[in-house]
This record gives C-alpha cells, sequence and structure tokens, in this order.
C-alpha cells in the first residue's frame, strides 16, 4: 500500500509495522492528503471495497494522469536524519507487536486484524490471521485510512500524486504481506525456528520415584519426624523456605521423590528432636512399636532398610608362632565382596604371645570405621569383634563365659570361648572352640561339643528374645543367631597317597570327592554334633596341615593327612534367617601351618526394646587411638620410601 506524494524527494512516508504489512505516512503526509481529499471533493465513482490488488495493479499510468489533478506544494528541505542502528522491518515489527501483546492483550480480539479501528478490516480482502494487533500509535491508525486502497481511488489528488509509484508501493505491499505470513509460520525476529518433532508413538510411563535404594536409604526421614516441616514453619522461617519441598508442591512443578529426598537429606543426618520428646523419652522402657524408641523399627529401618546386617566370621589356628603376619588385608578384606561388613569376628587357636599386639594388628588393618566392642581370650584362645563405630549405639552390653574341656583345667588349650550380646532386638552368640586333636577321636571331640553347650552359662543379664524356644541344656538355643566356629580337628578318613592324589586330579573348587571322606559331614549328616547347624559348600583346599611358609603339605616324617580341620557352622531360631555369602579360605597367610577359613553372612535383624542393659557406646579407646596411629605412621613412612627410590635412581651412562 502506498500513499500519493508529489514531491516524493522531499516527503516522508512512515509505513505501519503491522501483520499485513501496510504503510502508513507520517503527520505531514497525513495533513496534505486531507486538503487533496476536501480539494477534490466528490469527483471520481468511489471504488469498490473489494477491488482485489491485482486489478489495480492492472491499471495504466495513462488512466491515471487522465483523472489526476494537480496542486502545487511548496517543497520543503529535508529533515536531517537520525543516526541510529538500522533494524529490518521484521525486527521493528516484533519489538512493537511483542510490546503491544503485552500491555493490550486483554483487550484484542484474535479474531480482529492488525488494525485497531478497523479500517484495514473493512478495507483488505484478505482473510483475518491468526495474530494480534499491530503496535501502532494513534497517528499511525489515523493515517493508515488514507493509505488503504479505497482512500486512493476516492481522491484524485491521490491518483495524481501516486501516479508512477503506484505499482511499486502495491508490489513492496504484496512482499511486505507474504513477509508477515512467513513471519507468522516460521520465523520471529528474521530468525529461522524449526517446528517441534513429535513422537511417532506414545512415550512409556516413566516411574515418578526414580530414586535409587541407596539414595533412599541415605535420605530417609523418620515417620515421628514427618510433620517437623510444618512445625517449623511457624517457629523457623529458614528452615521451610530452604529444607521443605512445598515450594515444588504448590506451584505445580512436576517433582519425583529423589529431588525431595534430596532436599531433606539434612534431616536424615542428624533427626531433629523435639524438647517434649526429650522430656518423656526413656531408654529403659520401650516397646517394638514405640515412636522414638532406640531400638525400636524406626529406627533400625533407619540404619537397615532391608533389615540385614553383614557379618564376617573367621578361624585361625595360628600354632603359637611370635610372627605375625606383614598383612593382613587379604585375610580380613578379600577383594571378591565389594563392601565392607558391618561386623566382624575373629577367633584364634593357640593364639600368639602377646595377644594386645595382635588385637592392634586389626584395629591397623581395619582402619578408623571400626571399634573394638569386645575382646576375651581363655588361655590361647582370643575372640575380638569388632563392629562400625556407628552402631555401637545399638548394642547391649557383651557378656562372654569359658569352658575347659581337658581334664586337667589349668592347661587351657582346648575349650571354648563365647560371646553374647543383643543388637536391636537381635541376640547373637559367637563361640570359638578347639577339640581334642587325632585322626581318631571323633567320640572325645563330640564331647567336647556336648560339655561345652551345657556349660556355657549365658546370658547372665541380657534378656533372652525368646524364652519359650529356649532349653536350659543347650546354650544354641538362647539366642537367635549362632556362629560356631574354631579348630574343631575333624580329618578325612583317607590315607595321604589317596588325599594328594585327589588334590592333584581336581581344581581348587572341586573337592566334592574330598568331603566324602569328612569326619564333621558324616556326624553332623547324622545328627550326633552340632544339632540343627548348618554349613556353606566348601570350595577350598584343605586348611590343615601346611609346611610353614610354603604352599606344600606336610613334608616330615609323620606325613599328616590333609584335612578340613577349621570350620565355620551357623543355626538360626528363625527359617532363612542367615544366608552365607562367602565361604573361603586365605592361602596367602603362611605364618602358621593351618591357613586362616573365613565366612560371610547376611543376617536378618529385628527391632527391639529399650529395657535392654545397653553398651552405651562403650569400646576401646586406647586401642583405637594406637592402631589409628599405626596405620598414619605406616601410610606416611611407605610414602617416604617410595619418595627416595625415585630420588635415589641412578642414571648409567655408556
Amino acid at each position: 500500500m502506498s500513499t500519493p506524494n508529489g514531491f516524493p524527494q522531499h516527503s516522508r512516508v512512515c509505513l505501519t509495522r503491522s501483520m499485513e504489512g501496510g504503510a502508513v505516512q507520517d503527520l505531514r503526509a497525513k495533513k496534505a492528503g486531507k486538503a487533496a481529499k476536501k480539494e477534490a471533493g466528490g469527483e471520481g465513482a468511489p471504488p469498490k471495497i473489494g477491488t482485489p490488488i491485482s486489478e489495480t495493479l492492472k491499471l495504466l499510468p495513462e488512466e491515471l494522469k487522465a483523472n489526476m489533478k494537480l496542486k502545487s506544494i511548496t517543497p520543503r528541505p529535508p529533515r536531517k536524519p537520525r543516526l541510529e542502528r538500522a533494524a529490518s522491518l521484521d525486527e521493528k515489527s516484533w519489538r512493537k507487536w511483542r510490546r503491544f501483546r503485552t500491555s493490550q492483550e486483554s483487550l484484542t480480539d484474535p479474531n480482529e486484524t492488525s488494525s485497531s479501528n478497523g479500517s484495514l478490516q473493512e478495507a483488505s480482502p484478505s482473510p483475518p490471521t491468526r495474530g494480534r494487533a499491530s503496535p501502532c500509535n494513534p497517528c499511525c491508525q489515523q493515517d493508515s485510512l488514507h493509505s488503504s486502497p479505497d482512500a486512493l481511488e476516492a481522491s484524485p489528488a491521490g491518483k495524481s500524486r501516486g501516479g508512477a509509484s503506484d505499482l511499486g508501493k502495491r508490489a513492496s505491499e504484496i512482499s511486505s504481506a507474504f513477509g508477515g505470513l512467513l513471519r507468522g509460520k516460521g520465523f520471529a525476529g528474521g530468525k529461522p525456528r524449526l517446528s517441534q518433532i513429535m513422537p511417532a508413538r506414545p512415550l512409556p510411563p516413566m516411574e515418578l520415584n526414580v530414586a535409587s535404594h541407596s539414595l533412599r536409604t541415605a535420605n530417609r526421614i523418620d515417620a515421628d519426624c514427618l510433620d517437623y516441616r510444618h512445625y517449623s514453619q511457624h517457629k523457623f522461617g529458614r528452615v521451610s523456605s530452604s529444607l521443605s519441598d512445598s515450594k515444588l508442591q504448590g506451584n505445580g512443578t512436576l517433582y519425583d521423590n529423589c529431588s525431595t529426598d534430596s532436599m531433606k537429606s539434612t534431616f536424615s543426618v542428624l533427626t531433629p528432636i523435639r524438647a517434649k520428646d526429650v522430656r518423656s523419652r526413656s531408654y529403659l522402657e520401650g516397646s517394638l512399636l514405640a515412636s522414638g524408641a532406640l531400638m525400636g523399627a524406626e529406627e533400625l529401618s533407619r540404619y537397615f532398610p532391608d533389615r540385614n546386617i553383614g557379618i564376617f566370621v573367621a578361624t585361625w589356628n595360628m600354632q603359637g608362632q611370635k610372627e605375625l603376619p606383614v598383612n593382613l588385608d587379604d585375610f580380613l578384606l578379600p577383594t571378591d565382596p565389594d563392601f565392607a561388613q558391618d561386623m566382624y569376628v575373629i577367633g584364634v587357636q593357640e593364639g600368639c604371645p602377646d595377644r594386645r599386639e595382635w588385637e592392634i594388628r586389626l584395629q591397623e588393618t581395619l582402619g578408623p570405621h571400626y571399634v573394638l566392642l569386645h575382646s576375651a581370650a581363655h588361655g590361647v584362645l582370643y575372640m575380638s569383634v569388632f563392629i562400625r563405630r556407628d552402631l555401637i549405639w545399638f548394642c547391649s552390653e557383651v557378656e562372654y563365659a569359658t569352658v575347659t574341656t581337658r581334664i586337667v583345667s589349668q592347661i587351657k588349650t582346648k575349650g571354648a570361648l563365647g560371646i553374647c550380646f543383643t543388637f536391636f532386638g537381635t541376640s547373637f552368640l559367637f563361640i570359638t572352640s578347639h577339640f581334642t586333636s587325632g585322626d581318631s577321636k571323633v567320640n572325645e571331640r563330640k564331647l567336647d561339643y556336648n560339655k561345652t553347650i551345657q556349660a556355657l552359662t549365658l546370658p547372665k543379664n541380657v534378656p533372652d528374645t525368646n524364652p519359650y524356644r529356649s532349653s536350659s541344656s543347650d546354650v544354641t538355643t538362647r539366642f537367635d543367631e549362632v556362629f560356631w566356629f574354631g579348630d574343631f580337628n575333624f580329618r578325612l578318613n583317607k590315607d595321604r597317597e589317596t588325599v594328594d592324589s585327589i588334590l592333584n586330579q581336581n581344581p581348587d573348587t572341586d573337592v566334592s570327592k574330598l568331603l566324602v571322606y569328612d569326619q564333621l559331614t558324616s556326624e553332623m549328616s547324622r545328627g550326633s554334633i552340632f544339632k540343627g547347624f548348618q554349613e556353606a559348600d566348601i570350595h577350598f583346599r584343605p586348611s590343615y596341615k601346611f609346611d610353614i611358609g610354603k604352599d606344600s603339605y606336610d613334608t616330615t616324617s609323620k606325613q599328616r593327612t590333609p584335612s578340613y580341620t577349621d570350620r565355620v557352622v551357623f543355626r538360626s531360631r528363625y527359617k532363612d534367617d542367615i544366608q552365607a555369602v562367602k565361604y573361603s579360605s586365605c592361602p596367602v597367610i603362611k605364618t602358621s601351618d593351618h591357613r586362616p577359613v573365613f565366612a560371610l553372612f547376611r543376617v536378618k535383624l529385628r527391632p527391639g526394646r529399650d529395657n535392654i542393659p545397653l553398651a552405651a557406646g562403650q569400646f576401646d579407646r586406647d586401642l583405637y587411638l594406637i592402631g589409628i596411629r599405626r596405620r598414619t605412621t605406616r601410610e606416611l613412612q611407605k610414602r617416604l620410601e617410595q619418595k627416595d627410590q625415585r630420588s635415589s635412581s641412578i642414571c648409567s651412562i655408556s
């Protein structure tokens, strides 16, 4: 659309930035148009409102000149151009349209065209577009009346002034309208915009709870503190704004349990405790379902969501050697399971003369994550119980008892040592024994077993978790979980040559032919010993008897038959409470004629009551400090040796 002007070189034309791309004159051109219209009067037949643009383009310059009346207009000098950044029509139209849409969107009918006074709606033959009204000022809106095709044909002055430039202006109108369609459909601000890609079929539903099991474990919140967020909103405004998930839930934002748990993770580190709970809470009384009970279900689920604890049980006959292994990592921390266990119980027979040194070495190997809950000795029988330091608050008082199986009680090389305690609501009993030795003394070993289960006076002060299933004649029936390990001295009923031939023929993992001759397996199947006990499958070579410092079995004149003397057996009050994970030996430790044997278990825990005598976090602090100092000193010394080795390297020049 164009506006006629007698002196295009001296006049300023203002184009309307509308969605249809029409042109608008400035204020001076508008006044000139009004004067020309008055002067022309009613000359010329008014054009039809619906005149197509194609017919207008067909008008010849001769026909326009016939109806043209010229009016003299004094030319004026052009204004000085303003220095500004050149912006495209697309950019200017987009800016004004955005401002207008923001301020006037509620007052605009989406079915209307770009003109707010309806002039273009009456004159334009094109259908209405989906866009909003263009951001025009009032002056430009009035000018749009004179810039329409109807106004041009109704005004002779307009015809006279727009003769030669009408075709170019009409072409500009068409190109602007086409550009507006492009901008509205695929372009914005002069930049191409790709259409949204939709999937061919609906996506599968995704679970909102994407938090992993370990994450849910680390960020678990106690049920008695779930309303702490609501309570803290009135007392501590900062807690509510920084830790709660009320903002996510309030504004309709899509969220999942993973993000919510992450925001609440501060609660799971140290659970907030109300003052009234501190006043009323008693650790001497409680029930399984009591809210806030130290041994209750909530606290158990907080530390053990699956209610399973990992236990390492090991036995080793040290043969009374003073020399201890240089490194115990392969023994206590095998590489097969990726994670260390929650509890370590090590029993020793014929222990080294310096028991304290042995315990320090254990603490040094396990490191600062574990503490010595309790240790006991019966002659040269040692037992040490290590537990993760953050779990000591859930242990009862530890009790122990001993039994001597020799006729002469002063000689304490054979016998049994038992340690018991309650962890949450599950009672544990650990027994390490050294039975009578000798290939043919099976009956003596069974007597040792019977004497042990009758003479061990446990528990003493810790209450029985299930007294209705206990027996006064068998100590193993008075506890939920029982682990019995040691040098049981049961042998293989076969000569040395046959055993050697089987060991040479079969690999290390296939020892089924040897177990056929095992005395303990035979007696357990008959029920004459370890009644109700189980043993994991054996897939390691016999642990006895080796030459010290070597991998060969006894080469002395006695030629003792290799045997599975060192064993770990277990029993439970409840079916499937104990699951054996690994059962093996440690062949790299060669300071004794026995190889250490260990087993890994997963044991089910149950909530308990707060009426048990608690250990109150008691552990061997002095041993802990000595072991950690040694561990630190060893690491520093190792680094110093590596540094000296690098600095003392010699380069030979040939």
